[in-house]
């Protein structure tokens, strides 16, 4: 059994986590914190992060990037793996969690979901064959009209991803529109798409010649965010101080 601190456990991932963790044999829900108590959850809430002294193997963050600094100094005064999951931390917030690592362990991704983090390995595999026979390689991504960042920190990952397959030599391009000229063969386009209420579809082009490989992963829920999440602070008990993503989570599976 994996006891888990949720911090945010009021927003809607806090409370769709608690109720992917009652269903789960291996993981409960000790403690919540966040900002108000409701007074109508299965385990005490803490409206002050300090106050939650409560024994658990990890704490899963998500919250707002403005609590980080102090969920981060919470964990390493206590000694607590963290699952950070919130998005959108400043450049110092991501060197105070890279220094805190060296105390804790810490499992950070830009996404959460098992199903794109296995992905990672498949598009590795493709890119390697493919691109060296001609293939160009686009990543198209949708996500729901209120969404502020363009591209999206997936589409960035899966870019990362292919790059890294190619020993770098790619370059990444956000508009073509500015320029009237024909696709650099080292490149790979990144296009993102805003509209209605979808949660998340990343799709992975590889065109050559002649034919067309497409993989396409779709989020029809958060739901996938919050298990990858509770499986992240399965993985994370235990271990040794340091940075983890969900690849590794992926590849322990």
């Amino acid at each position: 059994m994996t006891k888990i601190i949720l911090h945010g456990c009021n927003g809607r991932m806090g409370q769709m986590i608690a109720d992917i963790c009652k269903e789960d044999p291996e993981a409960e829900i000790v403690a919540g914190i966040d900002i108000a108590d409701p007074g109508n959850t299965a385990f005490p809430v803490f409206t002050d992060i300090t106050e939650c002294r409560t024994a658990a193997d990890a704490v899963i963050d998500f919250s707002t990037a403005k609590a980080a600094d102090g969920v981060l100094a919470y964990c390493v005064e206590r000694e607590l793996p963290l699952v950070l999951c919130t998005t959108g931390l400043s450049e110092a917030q991501m060197e105070q969690t890279k220094e805190a690592s060296a105390k804790i362990p810490i499992l950070k991704s830009a996404n959460m979901s098992l199903g794109i983090n296995t992905l990672f390995e498949l598009l590795q595999k493709a890119a390697k064959v493919l691109a060296p026979a001609g293939f160009d390689m686009e990543i198209v991504e949708k996500h729901h009209n209120q969404k502020l960042d363009a591209p999206s920190g997936t589409a960035l990952a899966l870019a990362d991803a292919l790059n890294e397959a190619m020993d770098q030599a790619y370059e990444y391009k956000f508009d073509r529109s500015q320029e009237r000229k024909k696709r650099e063969p080292k490149e790979i386009g990144i296009s993102a798409v805003r509209g209605g209420t979808i949660v998340g579809e990343h799709d992975v082009i590889f065109a050559g010649t002649d034919e067309v490989i497409e993989i396409k992963h779709t989020a029809y829920s958060r739901a996938v965010f919050g298990k990858g999440a509770v499986e992240a602070a399965k993985f994370i008990k235990g271990k040794a101080a340091g940075m983890y993503d969900m690849r590794k989570v992926v590849a322990s599976a």
